[in-house]
């Protein structure tokens, strides 16, 4: 059975798409930003919380602070990338549930009251989100290197405040020269699925 997304799509976000190491220099425009944010936000969460924050470092002085807290193997690409975004996790999403899971808005207070009950949840739908984001990036034409060696709680209090845990930081661009590294192996379908 074939899958109805077109082949080449399918190459564009999957088969062919890898972490990119080098850029180019041709800008991400805040259109394509938008662009990658309305079409990602349709991914599902549980109870729709969409905790996942992106926040974009755009000026020199914001990212000579990022690239500071950034392992070193990861600083030049951090340094040079077109675009760099912090991904991070609203541990306050529960906020903006009656709004978003109208249906039921007491889910904010019923499932949420906690905050050790927020920040697991919102660590897991916001790296579904940042999966999302990855895939969005993608279909963009663009390419994203996301990266979790740096130093979080740096870049949680440079960036960031008390409610927001950062998840990764994923730079973006056209991908550069050399920009891919060989083809890491995948696991097979038997040694992954198993039916019950």
């Amino acid at each position: 059975m074939s899958l109805a997304l077109d082949p080449a799509a399918q190459d564009l976000l999957f088969r062919e798409a890898r972490t990119a190491n080098t850029f180019t220099d041709e800008p991400v425009t805040e259109e394509q930003v938008q662009a990658i944010y309305d079409l990602v936000k349709y991914g599902p969460t549980a109870f729709n919380q969409s905790p996942l924050r992106v926040t974009l470092v755009r000026s020199p002085e914001a990212r000579e602070r990022l690239v500071k807290h950034m392992a070193e193997g990861n600083q030049p690409k951090t340094a040079s990338a077109p675009l760099v975004a912090i991904l991070s996790a609203d541990n306050e999403f529960h906020e903006e549930l009656p709004a978003l899971f109208p249906h039921f808005p007491q889910a904010k207070d019923v499932f949420f009251a906690e905050r050790p009950a927020r920040e697991q949840a919102a660590a897991l739908n916001a790296g579904l989100q940042a999966a999302y984001f990855i895939v969005g990036v993608r279909a963009a034409g663009l390419a994203a290197g996301p990266m979790t060696g740096f130093d979080f709680a740096g870049v949680q209090k440079e960036f960031l405040d008390d409610d927001h845990t950062p998840l990764m930081v994923v730079n973006i661009g056209k991908p550069g020269e050399d920009a891919w590294f060989p083809r890491s192996p995948r696991l097979a379908y038997d040694e992954v699925v198993t039916t019950v």
